[in-house]
């Protein structure tokens, strides 16, 4: 069995001290905005206490799917990079980028820089997107094919849309297939989630088809997505059967009831498109096993976090679902 803890849009606060010259472009407008939305809404214990409910579970592995930052600030980049080795060691954390990770032109580089070792693929000295890392080979564990992909792209004011482009593409289709042969449980990280009506247009992810192409063509056992703040359970077509993808609420993001003790729970935010409430801090803890040869991989599923009118981290709810083994894929077809 491989245990796989899933967590995003950490929104790691509160920002360190701002100088006049750091909100140039589109760094004025997210520092508005966190003021008076993100300030009180993602601040407390909230986030340290989920944490040490994470470590508590003994997980085999933690994935990040982006937004860990805020403003892609300096400082913030590096307050991140020691919050990281705080939560475990670079070969049991792995990080891909999300849309405020690479706010402003310049922050991709600063991040593939300062988080290199939770963010590249086994043995690379560089950060290149899709790296893998491959996990589970000892003797009796589950072997498992954790692949990096990035969405986050430098946008205008306004936007926090996503991109998914062909080389990436082709390079995670060629992944995908060897890993099939290999015969390992891959799971896809993304931060934008890649299905249908996902988000709003100026939230999307540029390319989702083309993701969804990919997928399509080559398969894989699980993606993981953040983004929306709100917990997802959607599919999207594979080469053999419907891929689920699982998205996580954000791991900071107080409930009603601990931002406002008098309020009757977290809002009423549990549409998968959106929504003007959101659920407080989640994780999703995946256990993978393959019960035989040829028996296809077991997934027991278990989401964690603030429940209603909660000040504590508890199970939410539980699900269990199979995987058939990976066969043979198809050729690929064109990106779309």
């Amino acid at each position: 069995m491989f245990r796989l803890i899933h967590l995003s849009d950490v929104h790691l606060g509160p920002l360190p001290r701002v100088r006049r010259r750091d909100l140039v472009s589109k760094r004025i407008t997210g520092y508005v905005n966190w003021h008076r939305n993100r300030r009180d809404a993602m601040g407390g214990e909230t986030l340290e206490k989920l944490i040490t409910h994470v470590q508590a579970a003994r997980p085999d592995h933690i994935v990040i799917t982006g937004d860990l930052v805020n403003l892609a600030l300096d400082a913030e980049i590096s307050i991140m990079a020691d919050w990281l080795s705080s939560v475990g060691a670079p070969r049991s954390v792995t990080v891909v980028p999300g849309n405020h990770d690479t706010y402003v032109p310049g922050a991709l580089a600063a991040i593939k820089k300062a988080w290199r070792p939770f963010m590249s693929g086994d043995g690379a000295d560089q950060v290149a997107f899709p790296f893998i890392r491959l996990r589970g080979d000892a003797a009796g564990e589950t072997p498992i094919a954790i692949v990096g992909t990035n969405s986050g792209r430098a946008t205008a004011p306004f936007l926090a849309t996503g991109s998914f482009r062909d080389k990436q593409a082709n390079m995670l289709r060629d992944h995908l297939r060897s890993l099939a042969l290999e015969r390992r449980f891959r799971v896809v990280l993304i931060h934008h989630p890649p299905f249908k009506g996902a988000t709003s247009w100026n939230k999307r992810l540029i390319g989702s088809s083309r993701f969804r192409g990919v997928i399509e063509d080559a398969g894989a056992e699980l993606v993981l997505h953040g983004h929306t703040h709100i917990e997802s359970d959607e599919t999207i077509p594979g080469p053999c059967q419907a891929v689920r993808v699982i998205g996580v609420p954000s791991a900071s993001h107080e409930s009603s009831a601990l931002a406002a003790p008098t309020a009757v729970g977290p809002g009423p935010a549990k549409s998968k498109s959106g929504g003007n409430g959101k659920p407080g801090a989640q994780y999703n803890l995946f256990d993978i096993s393959q019960p035989s040869a040829d028996g296809g991989w077991r997934v027991r599923w278990r989401q964690h976090g603030y429940g209603d009118g909660s000040h504590t981290v508890q199970e939410l709810k539980r699900s269990d679902f199979t995987v058939p083994s990976a066969v043979p894929v198809r050729n690929p077809r064109g990106s779309t």
